[in-house]
Formats: structure tokens, C-alpha cells, sequence
């Protein structure tokens, strides 16, 4: 575990959390632009959860013309996101989350009662870190995302989570993240015998109302 953990938004629903669930925000964003939805989760009352979003490290982003920006790992051409990952960048990130993860066993949350989401960039860590994590998670939720590097998922490395309910959605019109990556994911970890629920909304890259009440529902069947 390292020293440092990541600066980190925390909510938490109710006193006492008994699950937390750690959502990761996407590129050039930070903990903030999730925090706010918690409430439009619909969560139930009696569900005591710890929401933590993490603020990614500030790095340059090659195709960004080496700009500084909040990310998970750098990118090198968007027209090949999924293809010219910073596969050092992306395992030093999923690091991050283990750390993260490790604080809330410290805490009293077990990895079982932890869900790890994400949106975008994040949600490429929240496939790789969770379905990679030597223990149990309660599920994985990954928005307007895609795999960032294949050859980190295998079927020893996603033993222990080949299991976990995995939550895919994907906005049709995303000009950012087309579909067909999010679907090239599903598809991959599908052939390694991930089962994962996959949705789609008539929108760009972000996340719509409808969505969010879903991401409540799968949250809250997972942590009961």
C-alpha cells in the first residue's frame, strides 16, 4: 500500500457506513463531477453508504499537446483510445484503487461490500482494477467506457471476480467514446466469462436520469 492515498470527495449516506463504493471521474475532471448525484441515486433510506471520488494525479496528456490535467493514465491519440494506452500509467492508477480500497478493509468495509465505478477514463480503471482485484468486490459499474489495456485482463487475473456483476452503459451518440468501444469491452470480458448487464441511452458522453436511477438500483441490490 502506498504512503499517500488520493485527495478524495467523501459522502456518506447515512452515520455509520456499513459498504462505500469508490467512482472514479473521467479525463480533465476531478472528484467533484460525480459527487453530485448521490442524492438522485434513490437509494434506500436504511442503506448506509461512503461514497468516495477520488481526484486522479495531474499529468501531461500527449494528445492534449502535453496540457496538465487530472488523469488516470496518459493518452496518446484519441482516435485510437483504446489502442495507445500508458499501460505503466494504467497499472500504476489501478494501484491507486487497491490503496484506496485497502483503506476502507481498514475501516471496517470488507472488499465484498465495495463497489467500484466509473465514468469514461475512470470507468476504463473501475473495468481493469476491479475485475483484476485479488478479492471480491460487491460489483463494477462502468459508464461511456472501454478497456484500456486488454492484456491486463485474463482468465487467472479476473479469477477472483470473474463472477462480480458487472453494470456497462453507453450513451449511442457518444462522439467521444464511440459505442463500438464500449462494446468491443462487453464483448472481451464477456469471451473470459464476465457476464455484464449492458445499457445504452440516445445521448453523447455523459450520463442521463434514467441511468443514474439504474446505477441506484444495481448499487443498492449489491450492497443489501
Amino acid at each position: 500500500m502506498s504512503t499517500t492515498l488520493l485527495p478524495c470527495v467523501t459522502l456518506e449516506t447515512a452515520p455509520n457506513p456499513t459498504a462505500s463504493v469508490i467512482w472514479l471521474h473521467g479525463l480533465g475532471a476531478d472528484g467533484n463531477d460525480f459527487a453530485g448525484i448521490v442524492p438522485e441515486l434513490g437509494l434506500p433510506a436504511d442503506l448506509a453508504v461512503r461514497f468516495i471520488f477520488p481526484h486522479a494525479p495531474m499529468m501531461p496528456i500527449t494528445c492534449n499537446n502535453g496540457y496538465v490535467m487530472r488523469a488516470w493514465y496518459d493518452i496518446v491519440h484519441f482516435d485510437q483510445i483504446s489502442r495507445q494506452a500508458d499501460i505503466a500509467g494504467v497499472q500504476q492508477s489501478v494501484q491507486h484503487i487497491r490503496d484506496l480500497i485497502a483503506a476502507e478493509n481498514a475501516k471496517g468495509i470488507p472488499s465484498h461490500r465495495i463497489v467500484l465505478a466509473g465514468f469514461s477514463q475512470g470507468g476504463a480503471i473501475a473495468y481493469t482494477a476491479g475485475l483484476t482485484h485479488p478479492e471480491k468486490l460487491a460489483g463494477i459499474v462502468a459508464l461511456s467506457t472501454y478497456l484500456p489495456a486488454e492484456s491486463l485482463l485474463t482468465a487467472e487475473s479476473i479469477a477472483v471476480n470473474q463472477a462480480t456483476p458487472v453494470l456497462a452503459a453507453h450513451g449511442s451518440h457518444d462522439p467521444v467514446v464511440g459505442i463500438s468501444l464500449g462494446q468491443s469491452a462487453k464483448e472481451y470480458v464477456g469471451n473470459l466469462g464476465v457476464a455484464v448487464d449492458w445499457h445504452t441511452y440516445p445521448i453523447q458522453h455523459s450520463v442521463c436520469l434514467p441511468e443514474i436511477q439504474l446505477i441506484g438500483q444495481f448499487i443498492a441490490a449489491n450492497l443489501r
